[in-house]
């Protein structure tokens, strides 16, 4: 892989240079073709008066989730979570900060993945909520001590982990499958 990258990005090099932006390099399409994709996660939180987490109770999965969703090719986490509440939830959201990012292991076959967490405000209350319902079957907050009951173990981590540095007024805190790693 080296020697062929090598051959292509020194190709280029040597042209005097690309005629455009949008011009794709040799280089680039090999690495595009080469190099691992992650799979991108992008999620919001959102809280209530009372510190409640706001939950996406899915159609498609036993465990509920925090609202947001897969970030499509070519698209930035901020943007997905902005799209896919407006889309699933029929509703505008203000993001308000990065809380925390968490690598995600392989799991039941899916690949590893990188989760973005934003907290957002959102233009409405969830009673005023137009529901996707092929996906989103109701929307419920729930205190951050009983979150076992609703979501997946590792969900449960990281809603904690957002939670936490939304209260300490923490921002872009890096995770492990939603645990500070052991080097932090």
């Amino acid at each position: 892989m080296a020697a062929e990258l090598r051959e292509a990005t020194v190709a280029e090099a040597s042209a005097e240079e690309l005629p455009d932006e949008n011009t794709v390099s040799k280089a680039a399409v090999y690495l595009n073709t080469k190099l691992p994709k992650t799979r991108t996660i992008a999620q919001a939180l959102v809280r209530d008066e009372a510190g409640g987490v706001m939950l996406c109770e899915l159609s498609y999965k036993r465990f509920w989730d925090l609202p947001g969703g897969v970030v499509d090719p070519h698209e930035s986490p901020a943007h997905a979570v902005v799209r896919e509440l407006d889309e699933e939830l029929g509703v505008k959201a203000t993001l308000t900060g990065l809380r925390v990012v968490s690598w995600l292991p392989p799991w039941r076959g899916w690949d590893d993945a990188m989760l973005y967490v934003f907290e957002a405000t959102l233009d409405r209350s969830s009673d005023d909520f137009t529901l996707q319902r092929k996906e989103i079957a109701g929307i419920h907050h729930v205190a951050p001590g009983d979150l076992d009951d609703h979501v997946a173990a590792y969900t449960a981590k990281v809603i904690r982990q957002a939670v936490a540095a939304a209260d300490a007024g923490r921002f872009g805190v890096y995770l492990e499958n939603g645990e500070a790693p052991d080097w932090a």
